[in-house]
């Protein structure tokens, strides 16, 4: 019998017959404790970013959830070029071994975030000590190392790497960062070259914000464009979905969707979250340098999330997963950043201190109505 946990509830409160009432909430359980990722098995891959605290398998309930949820993971920060190294280069494995150590244990699909990125790194990496630039050739001499570092570590055990991440700008030009400054093209060209190298079975993928939007997706067709003339080895596109209560359109997403894929690239929605919190800004964007201040009343839901927007969150989401269904054989994997709100980074961007509610999964670890209406669609 096909039946919402919300018609259930609706039902049993009309005294409907205990028989009929108890196959109702047996069929209801059976669907709560199918998952996610047994449910999308045939469509795609599940996935959730893990902070460093969730990889050390200390809390029974968070790892049960993860292993009945997903069955791919992406780490949060603790693969990013500055919180694995420090400012002389020294490395520090304990987190990242943390994260393959538990993604091995539970059998789980694992993607590596993220080899090359202008942001969480440190100025050192690309001045001398007088605060000018070092050379082309030195910093490919950094890239190098660093790569064959990170990526060999863990050849054969991550399936797929982030390795580039966030080369256009929000002014859909190539980002002015200090690799591009250096570098030019070359820093994301010799970056996808240098992981095919080191592990040639990995999935290598290039991964942004926004382009699931006209313009910006326009903007980066035209680079990968460029760089695949040149033969630079990409396989995927990551799309990371950081989206809001009601944009972009779905219909937008969709034409993204379709316009990845036809460059030969297979489609992964990397970050995916739902803002529900008022914007502040006239683009939702995930340059993580962004802030604003904060304000009372751009943080209405301190004491828990209305039934009207939970309502709304929940279509949200059914109205993505309905795009992500239908392009399935476009879609490898579709990753939340994060598995439950409290621990979601929305919390505190754009805005610090704001109560945000993002994800499938509540502050207690519990489903939300959004992850039933998800699961419904399977059923």
């Amino acid at each position: 019998m096909n039946i919402s946990r919300r018609q259930l509830l609706a039902l049993t409160g009309t005294g409907i017959a205990m028989t009929q009432a108890s196959k109702l909430y047996a069929a209801t359980k059976a669907m709560e404790h199918t998952g996610l990722k047994a449910a999308f098995q045939d469509n795609f891959l599940i996935g959730a970013a893990l902070n460093a605290g969730l990889t050390q398998d200390k809390d029974p309930r968070m790892s049960a959830l993860i292993a009945k949820e997903f069955n791919s993971i992406t780490p949060e920060n603790c693969m990013k070029w500055g919180v694995l190294r420090d400012a002389q280069g020294q490395w520090n494995w304990t987190d990242a071994d943390s994260f393959v150590n538990f993604g091995t244990k539970h059998k789980l699909h694992m993607v590596g975030h993220t080899l090359v990125w202008h942001s969480q790194i440190q100025d050192e990496v690309f001045k001398n000590a007088d605060g000018s630039y070092i050379s082309k050739a030195a910093l490919q001499k950094k890239m190098e190392e660093h790569i064959t570092t990170l990526a060999g570590r863990y050849k054969g055990k991550l399936a797929a790497w982030d390795v580039v991440n966030e080369a256009v700008g929000d002014d859909l030009k190539m980002r002015d960062s200090h690799w591009y400054q250096i570098m030019g093209d070359d820093f994301i060209y010799n970056a996808f070259s240098i992981a095919n190298e080191v592990d040639p079975k990995a999935h290598l993928m290039y991964n942004d914000y926004n382009i699931e939007r006209t313009g910006k997706r326009e903007a980066t067709i035209e680079m990968l464009k460029r760089l695949k003339k040149r033969g630079m080895p990409i396989h995927g596109l990551g799309i990371q979905g950081h989206v809001g209560i009601d944009t972009p359109p779905v219909a937008e997403i969709e034409k993204s969707i379709i316009a990845f894929a036809k460059l030969g690239l297979r489609v992964h929605f990397t970050e995916l979250d739902v803002d529900v919190l008022p914007s502040v800004w006239d683009l939702p964007v995930a340059e993580v340098s962004t802030r604003f201040e904060y304000k009372p009343e751009r943080d209405p839901y301190t004491k828990g999330l209305p039934q009207e927007m939970q309502d709304k969150l929940a279509k949200r989401y059914e109205d993505l997963f309905k795009v992500f269904i239908k392009h399935s054989d476009k879609i490898d994997r579709v990753t939340f950043w994060g598995v439950t709100d409290d621990a979601s980074w929305l919390n505190g961007f754009p805005i610090p201190g704001r109560t945000n509610y993002p994800l499938l999964f509540d502050r207690q670890l519990q489903p939300k109505d959004a992850y039933f209406r998800v699961l419904d669609l399977k059923r």
